[in-house]
Formats: C-alpha cells, structure tokens, sequence
C-alpha cells in the first residue's frame, strides 16, 4: 500500500498543477507522451470526466516532483463519445488508437473505460506496440489467450487493467443474488454492447449453474426511447429479479420505466449502472434499490484514499468514485514503468514501457498493482452496492448515494 508520506509526497504538488489539457512539460527535459481515451462525450461523461482529472492530478505531481528526473509527462486525451452514437463509439476509438500509434512521441496510454470501445482498439495497439492500461474495462474476451490473434495479432499482451473481468463480475453477482437475496427465477436483459452482452453471458451461465430459473433474456437498443412492452412482458412472468447488463444510455431509461411497470422486482447490473451519469439521469425515486457491482474493492471509503479524496474533492469540489482512484492508480504505474526504464538506463521506447508495465508491482491506493501473463490485474475482487438515497448529499454524489455491502461472494 502507499504509506502516509508517500501518498502525501505525490500528491503535494497537486494543487499548483495544470488541471486541465494534460500534464505540463518542461522544455529543458525529454517528453513522454501518454495517450488518454475516454467517454467524454454522451451518456458517460461525468464518470469520464472524474476519470481524467484523476489521470491529470497523477501527471501533474509527477512532473512537479519530478517522478522521473530529466522526463516530463505529457497527456494527448482523445474522446471515444460521439453525439450520434450517445455515448461510446467504437468507430471513434479505433481512430483515437490510430492517432496514438502514430505519435511516435507516445509510449502508453490510459483507457478506454468501456469494453467496446477497447475491443476496437486493442489489435491497433497491438500492431502499434502501444500499451494501455484501463481503469473500467472488464470484458474478458480482449485478454483471453483464446483470442490473441483477434485482439493481440502482435504477440505481446498490451491490455492492462487495474479492474478485475466480467469472468467474475457477472458470476459473482449471480452468486450474491442467489446466496444473499435467496433469488429463485431472474430476467436477463443487454443493451447489445459488447461489455452489456459479455456480462449478461456470464451472469446467465452461473445463474443457472446456482439453479436460478432464467425466465428469458431480451437484448435492448439503447437508441430507443420505450422499453415498457418488455418491461410489460416480464412483469408477467412475475420473477424475484432482473439482470441488466450494460451501460447508462439505455440503463437510465431502463430505470425510469422499471420503478414505474415493476417497482417491486429487485433489479441489478454490473458496473455500467454505477455511476453519477445514472444517478443524474434517471434520479430518485427511480434509482432506489437497484443493486450493483464494480469490478475492483471499494475504495472511497477505505482509509488509504483518504489523502487523495481530500486532494481531489479540494480541486475539483467534486467526489471521486472508485474508478477515479483505479484511474489515478494506473496513472502511477505508467509513471513507475518509466521510471524503471529511465533507472536501469534502457531507452524509453513503448517496447521498454511496456516489458515495465507487464512487470509491475506498484504500491497504489487499492494495493499492490501486478499484472499476470494476459495483462489481467491479479485481484479478482467484485464488491456490491444498493443504491439508497441519502439526502443530506448531492443527489448525482456516488460515494453517498451507492451504499456498500460486500464483497460478492466468488464462484
């Protein structure tokens, strides 16, 4: 874990550093430019933009302290959203990862937050040799060695995480609907996307295997506006829970209109509806109840983040949520990767960053960052949430307004 003064020596210099347009870079010293690719445009924008201030407070203390003596940080942060596509695009992403790979002067990068987006990405970053570390991507398949020629056609492993997969996401929460909440039959929805459909995949598969009766199983256009004939056809089956996996855009009206047709069926989903975008869009009493996981511990409330939520809430009056501090965290072990090649006197190529990264044992706010063999994080913990209105806090505040319960228990 990061001691006290360590997190404090990093963090220090935070507060005269650039918030915003990316880590400042000195003239005098050699530049290491990391790429940045995220969803700042549509239905996750507010989690995106949380995420890239976590990213800049990291690069800024870096370069202010001089993390790495005679090397700069400099960010290039590129936009997956698209006002046509509400949200991610994955279109927009492979180009994102074509303009990186291009940039000679880029070493590493950080992201993309959703899954889509990263299976677009990932076979240009592998041919670039450029490697990326995600804070909120779980879909397994990109890591898989069973599809290494599809998403690594250059051989090496370049996806990082520093969030477990929805290998255990989904099952996990199938495990705590059935073992905690006693949950006899269940609805599985999607919204179509490739982390949504992954999900929804493996929550099924392990439903069943807990002997959950899967009543059906709907797959959502997150374009549409009306999702009340299915909400109206699940009704009728009249099951103890639905599962939806997927994101906000189609999870915001997924919300509004279950608490009208269904309000007393327990709802859950992944990660994809925990996030201020969903509280702010579909907004209480709609929100109330609805169960949800990360694919990480939960961080905010733990002691070891108390110097950075002070740091971030300070500079930015805003709270961070879990994926801000995994955000932060993958920040500081590209900072660490470099820093090691620059010490053991290697030239600072994305193949040198990468070897680093793929070698990383890095103290961080969630402990020890390590990756295994397929860049997977080597902490499988999911932790689940209610959702239960506090008043007292910003209605759209996640760390208020999503209530911890537990680590889900694991297949």
């Amino acid at each position: 874990m990061l001691t006290r003064r360590a997190t404090a020596q990093l963090l220090a210099t935070t507060a005269v550093a650039t918030a915003f347009g990316g880590a400042t870079a000195l003239a005098a010293d050699n530049v290491v430019k990391v790429g940045v690719d995220l969803s700042l445009t549509g239905a996750d924008s507010l989690g995106a933009n949380r995420v890239k201030n976590a990213i800049n407070m990291a690069f800024d203390a870096a370069n202010q302290g001089g993390a790495v003596p005679g090397y700069q940080f400099q960010l290039l942060v590129l936009d997956d959203g698209t006002a046509t596509a509400g949200q991610y695009d994955p279109a927009q992403a492979a180009t994102n990862a074509r303009k990186m790979v291009a940039d000679p002067a880029v070493m590493a990068s950080i992201g993309p937050q959703m899954s889509g987006a990263g299976k677009a990405m990932t076979p240009i970053l592998s041919q670039g040799g450029l490697a990326t570390i995600t804070p909120s991507s779980t879909n397994p398949d990109i890591t898989d060695p069973k599809f290494a020629a599809q998403y690594r056609p250059a051989g090496q492993p370049i996806y990082f995480r520093t969030v477990t997969t929805d290998a255990y996401q989904g099952p996990n929460m199938a495990n705590f609907l059935a073992e905690k909440l006693h949950v006899k039959n269940v609805y599985v929805l999607d919204d179509s996307g490739a982390f949504g459909v992954g999900v929804a995949d493996s929550f099924e598969r392990e439903a069943k295997a807990k002997g959950m009766n899967v009543l059906g199983r709907d797959r959502l256009d997150p374009k549409a506006a009306d999702y009340t004939a299915i909400l109206t056809k699940i009704k009728s089956m009249n099951p103890d829970a639905f599962y939806y996996g997927g994101v906000t855009q189609a999870g915001v009206k997924l919300a509004k209109q279950a608490y009208d047709i269904i309000p007393k069926v327990i709802k859950a989903g992944p990660d994809g509806m925990y996030s201020s975008d969903l509280l702010n869009g579909a907004g209480f009493p709609a929100c109330e109840g609805w169960y949800t996981s990360i694919a990480a511990p939960h961080l905010v409330a733990d002691t070891k983040a108390a110097e950075f939520i002070k740091a971030y809430t300070g500079k930015f009056s805003d709270a961070p949520d879990d994926y801000t501090i995994t955000a932060y965290d993958a920040s500081l072990v590209i900072i660490d990767a470099v820093k090691r090649v620059v010490a053991a006197k290697k030239a600072v190529t994305r193949a040198n960053v990468r070897e680093a990264i793929q070698t990383a044992k890095v103290p961080t706010i969630q402990g020890m960052v390590s990756f295994d063999a397929n860049g997977d994080l080597a902490d499988r913990t999911v932790s689940v949430f209610q959702i239960r209105q506090d008043k007292s806090k910003p209605p759209t505040d996640v760390s208020a307004q999503y209530k911890y319960l537990e680590v889900a228990p694991q297949s």
